[in-house]
C-alpha cells in the first residue's frame, strides 16, 4: 500500500504549521491570565514592597536605614522621621491593595517619592561612583522607584476605568 493512498500528502501541513498553532494558543491562554490577574498582582506586589520596606525603619533593620537618616541630618529633621517615614510605607503598602484606598495609596505615595529621590542630590558621593552613570548600591535602590511609580501610575489609570472606556469595571481591576 503506498502512503500517499493513507494520507493525502497535498494536504498535510506541515508540523511547524501545527506548532505555531499550539504556541499561540498557549500565549493566547497566558495573556488572558495575566490580562485578568496582572492588576491585582501588581497591588498584591507594590503593597508587600512598601509594607515590608517600611516596617523595618522603626525598627532600625533598613539596608538603606543610613541613607535615610542621612537625607533627614541634612534636611535637618529630627531622627524620629525615619519611623514617620516608615509608618507612611506602610499605609501605602496597605492602602494600595484595596480599590477602596487606591486614592489614598496614590496621593501618600506621590508626595513621598521625590523625598526617596532627594539622595541622589543631596549625597552625592553615597549614591553615585560616577555622575550621571555609574550608580552605587544605594543609588540603584533609590533608582528602582521610577518602576514603583510606574506600577502606581498604571494603577492609579484604573480609577476611573468605566468613565474612560465605557465598560464596567472586569471584577481584576476592583
Amino acid at each position: 500500500m503506498k502512503l500517499n493512498a493513507i494520507v493525502n500528502l497535498n494536504t498535510v501541513e506541515p508540523i511547524s504549521t501545527h506548532l505555531n498553532i499550539t504556541v499561540q494558543a498557549i500565549e493566547i491562554k497566558a495573556c488572558r491570565w495575566m490580562n485578568q490577574n496582572g492588576l491585582s498582582l501588581l497591588r498584591l506586589s507594590l503593597g508587600i514592597i512598601f509594607v515590608w520596606f517600611g516596617i523595618l525603619k522603626p525598627f532600625h533593620l533598613s539596608p538603606a536605614q543610613q541613607l535615610v537618616e542621612d537625607t533627614i541630618a541634612f534636611l535637618m529633621l529630627p531622627p524620629e522621621f525615619v519611623s514617620i517615614l516608615g509608618y507612611w510605607e506602610v499605609a501605602i503598602g496597605v492602602f494600595i491593595c484595596f480599590h477602596s484606598t487606591t486614592r489614598l495609596a496614590l496621593v501618600l505615595l506621590f508626595l513621598h517619592m521625590p523625598g526617596t529621590m532627594l539622595p541622589l542630590v543631596l549625597l552625592p558621593d553615597i549614591c553615585w561612583t560616577q555622575f550621571p552613570y555609574g550608580l552605587t548600591m544605594e543609588g540603584q535602590y533609590i533608582i528602582k522607584n521610577l518602576a514603583l511609580v510606574s506600577a502606581a501610575i498604571l494603577i492609579g489609570g484604573t480609577l476611573h476605568y468605566q468613565t474612560l472606556s465605557g465598560q464596567n469595571m472586569p471584577a481584576a481591576l476592583r
